[in-house]
């Protein structure tokens, strides 16, 4: 047993680390372990049982059962909530989409009625086996087939059963033996048959209560960092549309633009089309793109393959040296824009040198004019008031987008080539600034997610007895 005792110390000393994010005390083990059986659970306290998931459920009709099937012709607009598997997510439900049937419907199909605390376990991907309480949303509850509804017993826990089905090394094990085929996802006998750890019922409740009490914590730091990222981004997108429109220097002269929206600007600036200041605009191949997609060669550039100022070349797909030579409308320089039309309509991009001769697709290409610095121009069509005026002229509603006609006449305020490269130099420094504390918080944020992750498989799985943490 001292051997099993050492063995979780070095949990022990891993789970203190995620303690720090707002436990308090320091974690022991528990006094003795034993050999669970369970590959991926390996040993669990020596108290502890190991169950099939279906033996969780209350006996009696519909405990452990899979939702309903409900096709479109049969969705409404209110009635009887259907909850989808896009909302049951990793230990928690998340709102997104309103759908009902109507009460007709629910009896004609003899649907299987969800109830407020029930547990919800995802057959599909990802990841296979998540699950999340039921919540309570002041209506009737359906749920879609690939879902699975257990009804704990009155021997078990809610909220352990949904924490003990968020644990890493299990999603991460049924991940792995429900690969394959075109979606993965695991059978309700399948998923039923799964042996898990279980507590006595006390146990599962201080388990219970203090992972609730300390993920809250977690997230509440994590929200708060997110809201930073927001705030730092809005003022990275404020900084970039002030510096193109308004130039640096606080005490330069101004007129009016003559353009509603756009306000003063420096008297010295002129006011012109975007197809004034480049020497062509085109569009990347619109027609069959798929037809010049090579195993190797240079990169052939999509939309999802450009974000503000970058392009993402290195996993980007690929077109033969020959086949782009062939397409000289979309074959790219350096120092030409590439700019979004379809997706994520006005994301820009200079084009850098090792990217001489690729192509794209369906972009916006906006040649390079000597007049002009590339990167002060990437700036001012990422930057608020260009996006606004491609706001305005865009259509789609599965995927939103513009034409090249829109383009021609986006309006920029136009600084002589001295300042803009001036402008480009310091927004290149602020930006980096503010992107760098941006790249920092979210690392933070990565690390409070870790250490979530780690809080509560250790819990869950007994490397750690929390039992005195619970107040």
């Amino acid at each position: 047993m001292r051997e099993t005792v050492r063995r979780g110390d070095a949990v022990v000393s891993g789970a203190n680390q995620a303690g720090r994010a707002g436990a308090t005390g320091r974690f022991r083990p528990y006094p003795a372990y034993k050999d669970s059986g369970v590959e991926w659970l390996g040993e669990i306290p020596a108290h502890w049982e190991v169950k099939p998931i279906r033996a969780l459920a209350r006996p009696g009709y519909k405990t452990f059962t899979d939702g309903d099937w409900i096709e479109s012709p049969f969705i409404r607009d209110e009635g009887i909530r259907l909850i989808q598997t896009g909302n049951v997510g990793v230990g928690g439900y998340r709102e997104q989409g309103f759908r009902y049937i109507d009460e007709e419907t629910f009896r004609a199909f003899r649907c299987s009625e969800v109830l407020p605390g029930d547990v919800l376990i995802c057959r599909l991907a990802d990841p296979v086996g998540r699950a999340c309480l039921a919540p309570d949303l002041a209506c009737r509850m359906i749920t879609s087939v690939d879902v699975c509804i257990l009804k704990p017993a009155s021997d078990d826990h809610a909220a352990f059963v949904v924490h003990a089905l968020t644990g890493s090394e299990y999603l991460a094990w049924l991940a792995g033996i429900c690969r394959g085929g075109t979606r993965d996802r695991v059978s309700r006998s399948m998923l039923g048959a799964i042996r898990v750890q279980r507590p006595p019922l006390a146990e599962q409740s201080s388990i219970a209560a203090y992972l609730d009490r300390e993920t809250a914590r977690i997230d509440a730091l994590v929200a708060k960092k997110e809201r930073l990222i927001e705030l730092l981004q809005a003022k990275r997108t404020a900084l970039i549309t002030r510096a193109v429109t308004k130039g640096l220097d606080p005490n330069v002269p101004m007129k009016d633009s003559g353009v509603e929206w756009l306000g003063e600007i420096p008297a010295h600036w002129e006011v012109k089309r975007l197809r004034h200041i480049s020497p062509s605009l085109g569009v990347g191949v619109v027609v069959n793109p798929s037809n010049y997609v090579a195993d190797e060669g240079l990169p052939f550039l999509y939309g999802s393959d450009i974000g503000e100022g970058q392009i993402h070349a290195a996993e980007a797909r690929r077109i033969s040296r020959q086949d782009s030579r062939r397409l000289p409308k979309s074959e790219l320089r350096p120092g030409d824009l590439v700019m979004v039309r379809v997706g994520a309509p006005g994301v820009t991009a200079v084009v850098p040198p090792d990217l001489d001769g690729a192509n794209c697709a369906s972009l916006l290409v906006i040649r390079r004019s000597h007049g002009l610095a590339s990167s002060w121009l990437c700036y001012a069509l990422n930057s608020r008031y260009v996006r606004s005026q491609i706001e305005v002229v865009q259509y789609g509603a599965a995927q939103e987008q513009f034409n090249v006609s829109h383009a021609r006449n986006f309006v920029i305020a136009l600084p002589p080539l001295r300042e803009q490269d001036s402008i480009a130099d310091y927004l290149d420094r602020e930006t980096a600034r503010i992107d760098a504390l941006v790249s920092k918080v979210r690392d933070a944020i990565a690390r409070l997610k870790e250490l979530r992750t780690a809080l509560i498989s250790a819990a869950v799985t007994g490397k750690i007895d929390v039992r005195q943490e619970v107040a």
